[in-house]
């Protein structure tokens, strides 16, 4: 992978550069989404790699994905993925007592609390209907006695409290990238 690497990129500032930029077209990438679901009305695939690896096993039935949702996400996910993983691994700089600060430390509690909220909302949605039942169903419990797309709101702590721990412009336009696309659908799930 370096090998490949050095040949894309001259240098690791102009990676670093590359990286940044790469981060800032995400958040645009958000904000434009966001704009363009407030007046088109279009099914749309979201991230999580729980939602595209594990989810999927674990739901009985149900409407099947278009191909186009699917590819998209894979897509993002590798490219988020990369995005994370090559800042955090080559480049981030943290001081020896990094996990002892209150930032990553609060950050870490918020994703782990947003973690369990979001496995949580998912069993519920999961066992809404016995089998063979057909139909909307409003969920109860845990987070949906508060808000309406828990899992949605899980996930977005989840990212938050990652962000916050990481303490990167990276992992702050994803979490920005999440807080956007999670709430549109989040808004559109409540009508």
């Amino acid at each position: 992978m370096d090998a490949i690497l050095k040949k894309l990129f001259s240098s690791e500032d102009e990676e670093l550069y590359i990286l940044d930029c790469l981060s800032y077209l995400m958040m645009f990438m958000a904000f434009v989404t966001f704009i363009a679901l407030l007046f088109v009305n279009v099914p749309y695939g979201r991230y999580a790699s729980s939602r595209s690896l594990i989810y999927p096993f674990l739901i009985r039935g149900g409407k099947s994905t278009p191909f186009i949702s699917f590819a998209l996400a894979f897509v993002f996910c590798i490219y988020n993925g990369y995005l994370q993983t090559r800042y955090l691994s080559h480049y981030a700089e943290y001081p020896p007592d990094w996990v002892t600060r209150p930032y990553f430390i609060t950050g870490s509690c918020l994703w782990l609390t947003g973690w369990i909220i979001n496995i949580h909302s998912d069993h519920i949605l999961r066992n809404l209907r016995k089998p063979g039942e057909t139909g909307y169903k409003i969920p109860r419990g845990g987070m949906f006695n508060y808000v309406s797309g828990a899992n949605f709101f899980g996930e977005i702590v989840e990212w938050a409290g990652f962000a916050l721990a990481a303490h990167s412009i990276h992992s702050a336009a994803f979490a920005i990238f999440t807080l956007v696309v999670l709430s549109s659908r989040a808004i559109a799930h409540h009508k």
